[in-house]
């Protein structure tokens, strides 16, 4: 009985010092949206904003990884998420913002190979295998280590639509670290949020131990804008985030990869009916207008606890330059009970209103869950 009450002495303590540890410090989620094949306006942003950390740091080895406390994205959203959080070892990130920008813009040719199919080989389908090379190269690291979920030196959070399940299918490092049965190597991770139905074949992948299986479609169909699912993801996971009790202990940035149709693309046949191309480009604006819209009415309070970065005025990807409109344009913010607002700082400006309050409050020092090392280590000494 004594030794009891000793052991719960201590873990109260320890929990005490856990929450006290996070008491009075937001918790940070960045997140990435899906669409495009050259992430040109979230690249820009992603720069940006390590570059202004860095300024404010002082401090030219700074990541973003280390001021956000969870990183999720979709589609090519996904890849610089894994890419930033991914771990090189020695709990430091495998990339720079600047590294990862230019490896995704260097291999852009190859990351959306195009070949023709069909019986007239006239119907453009992107090459999965071209796709597969790229993304293993990128998530490998030098000394030949596949890396997966558990691999990284922040959570992270990406979704996909698993055609087995006829739902959707969202990865996270805290399924991962809980069982190998939910721990899948990061390249196919990226490669299943990224199978375009329209371009792709859909992707079958497994978990490490073979036990959990996944044929994944786009996660943008359901989830371009995934900046929801951290949220909820956040909220509930009291293991990982036990201080977060409501949307104002968060603090978000959310950022978009441009408008996928624009008013000056034709959306209608000449007999009226809506082009098949079009359509999925509005249902994906459509989805990530729609989670903007709920988390600007979830934010209504304290409006400066998320912000939303998206190229309003971006049509198209012609070239790396057009990306650095992005930083001068106006910010557009959803209001409470529908439609925008301009406002009067540019999108620079509010990255850099953003990192003054990340800087002021120190370096994401969220550690490990105290529980799940412990859960983790028997799964990882008994593979």
């Amino acid at each position: 009985m004594e030794l009891s009450k000793v052991t719960l002495e201590i873990f109260s303590k320890l929990e005490q010092k856990w929450l006290n540890h996070c008491e009075g410090k937001k918790t940070r989620v960045l997140s990435i949206d899906g669409g495009g094949t050259t992430g040109i306006v979230a690249g820009t942003a992603l720069i940006h904003l390590e570059n202004q950390i860095q300024a404010k740091t002082g401090d030219a080895h700074s990541r973003i990884a280390d001021f956000f406390d969870i990183v999720t994205g979709t589609g090519i959203g996904a890849l610089f998420a894994a890419m930033l959080t991914a771990d090189d070892g020695n709990g430091r990130p495998l990339y720079s913002a600047k590294d990862a920008v230019a490896f995704v813009g260097g291999k852009s040719a190859e990351l959306y190979k195009e070949k023709r199919v069909g019986v007239l080989r006239r119907r453009p389908m992107f090459s999965g295998n071209s796709m597969d090379g790229v993304l293993k190269e990128a998530l490998e690291r030098e000394d030949g280590k596949v890396l997966t979920l558990r691999d990284t030196c922040k959570p992270l959070l990406v979704p996909c639509f698993d055609l087995n399940s006829s739902a959707p299918f969202v990865f996270s490092r805290a399924d991962a670290s809980e069982s190998p049965s939910y721990d899948f190597e990061l390249w196919k991770v990226c490669r299943a949020t990224s199978a375009n139905p329209s371009m792709l074949k859909p992707f079958a992948l497994t978990s490490v131990d073979g036990k959990t299986s996944c044929l994944a479609v786009d996660g943008g169909l359901v989830m371009n804008n995934p900046t929801a699912a951290a949220v909820t993801h956040v909220l509930h996971n009291k293991r990982d985030f036990p201080s977060v009790t409501g949307v104002e202990d968060l603090l978000v940035l959310s950022l978009g990869n441009g408008p996928l149709s624009s008013p000056s693309q034709p959306k209608l046949r000449s007999n009226g009916e809506c082009l098949t191309s079009s359509v999925v480009d509005v249902v994906l604006d459509g989805v990530s207008e729609t989670i903007d819209q709920m988390l600007g009415n979830a934010f209504c309070w304290n409006r400066n606890d998320y912000v939303r970065i998206q190229a309003n005025g971006y049509e198209g990807a012609v070239g790396p330059r057009k990306g650095e409109g992005l930083l001068e344009e106006r910010g557009v913010e959803a209001l409470p009970f529908g439609g925008k607002r301009l406002l009067t700082e540019t999108n620079g400006q509010r990255i850099g209103s953003l990192v003054q309050r990340l800087v002021a409050s120190g370096k994401s020092s969220l550690p490990p869950s105290p529980c799940k090392e412990a859960a983790v280590s028997p799964l990882a000494n008994g593979r």
